[in-house]
C-alpha cells in the first residue's frame, strides 16, 4: 500500500530525525566488521548496505545503512538514535585501532520522493558534497541524500517517509525498543541486514544458532491502526497476547509493525480494544 498524500517528487526535504556518523581511518572497514551484523568485507567502495549493531546477547540497538565511500572511510546513516550517543557509544570499543568515531557537522541527511539521479540499488552516487542514496522501491521510489547543502524539513514528508519505512518492514526503534529484539524477530533478513557467515561479532552466536537451528518463532508483522499506538503495546487475540508493537505511524489511519508468532494464522487483533487490520509487508529495500 502506497502512501497518497501529494508531496512534491523533485523537492529535497531535511529527515531531521536522522543523523550520521562517521568512521575514518586505516582500520575503519575492520573495526566496523568486528562490530557490526553484517559483512563490510564484501562490501565495495562505492556502495552500500543496510547492517546493525548487536548487545552481546543478540539485541538490536540501532538499525542503519553502512555507506562504504572509501577504503579507509565508512559513513553510517541512522534513524532516531541520536548520531553522538551511537558514535560515543562505539567509541568504548576502538582500543588500539586505528580509526576516529565522530559525528560530521556538515552533512544533513534529506529526503525525496523520487528516483534518484544516478544511484540505484546498493550503488551510490558522489558529486561534489553529495551523496545519493537509491532507497525506494518499485511501490515508491525514493532518493536519500547527504549533503552539506541544508533545506528545511517538512513535517508531513517526514511522517510519510516514516511510514513507507515501516510498510516495507524497516523498523523504527525509539530509545524503548532498543535492545529488545533480536535481528530474526525484526525480520532484518527481509532487508540483507545481518550475517550468519561472516565471523564473529556481538551477538553473533546467537544469531546464528538461532538460523541454523530453526528457532526463529517470531518476526515483523504489518498492521493498521485506526488509533495512533504506543511502541511497546500488546497485540492480543480474544484475549491472549500474541505480541507487542515495536513501531507505529504517528498519524491515523497508520502502519504499525509488531512482533508475531510467524505461524500465526489472520485473525481479529486489537490492541488496547483498537482493532487492527492485518497487511502484506511491501518487499524492495533489501540491498
Amino acid at each position: 500500500m502506497t502512501d497518497n498524500r501529494q508531496i512534491p517528487s523533485d523537492r529535497a526535504f531535511a529527515l531531521s530525525d536522522h543523523g550520521v556518523v562517521a568512521l575514518q581511518g586505516p582500520d575503519a572497514v575492520a573495526f566496523a566488521q568486528a562490530q557490526f551484523a553484517n559483512d563490510l568485507n564484501a562490501l565495495d567502495d562505492g556502495r552500500w548496505q543496510w547492517n546493525a549493531w548487536l548487545t552481546p546477547k543478540g539485541r538490536v540497538i540501532a538499525v542503519f545503512a553502512v555507506l562504504r565511500v572509501a577504503a579507509d572511510r565508512l559513513l553510517l546513516v541512522l534513524a532516531d538514535m541520536p548520531p553522538i550517543e551511537l558514535a560515543t557509544a562505539l567509541k568504548r570499543f576502538v582500543f588500539r585501532k586505528k580509526v576516529t568515531v565522530d559525528v560530521p557537522a556538515d552533512l544533513q541527511v534529506q529526503g525525496r520522493f523520487g528516483p534518484p539521479e544516478a544511484a540505484q540499488g546498493a550503488l551510490m552516487h558522489v558529486t561534489g558534497d553529495q551523496i545519493e542514496l537509491d532507497v525506494g522501491s518499485a511501490h515508491q521510489p525514493r532518493t536519500l541524500r547527504l549533503s552539506s547543502h541544508h533545506v528545511e524539513t517538512d513535517a508531513a514528508a517526514l511522517a510519510r517517509w516514516r511510514d513507507i519505512d515501516l510498510r516495507h518492514g524497516l523498523p523504527r526503534l525509539e530509545a524503548s525498543q532498543r535492545e529488545q529484539w533480536t535481528p530474526q524477530q525484526l525480520s532484518l533478513e527481509r532487508l540483507r541486514a545481518f550475517s550468519v557467515k561472516k565471523g564473529c561479532y556481538p551477538g553473533q552466536e546467537i544469531v546464528a544458532r538461532t538460523h541454523f537451528l530453526g528457532k526463529a518463532k517470531r518476526g515483523l508483522a504489518l498492521l493498521e491502526s485506526d488509533a495512533v499506538l504506543i511502541p511497546g503495546a500488546p497485540v492480543e487475540e480474544t484475549g491472549r497476547n500474541l505480541g507487542l508493537v515495536v513501531c507505529a505511524s504517528t498519524h491515523v489511519p497508520g502502519p504499525v509493525l509488531a512482533v508475531l508468532p510467524l505461524d500465526h494464522p489472520p485473525g481479529d487483533l486489537h490492541s488496547a480494544s483498537q482493532a487492527l487490520r492485518q497487511l502484506t509487508l511491501l518487499d524492495g529495500l533489501a540491498r
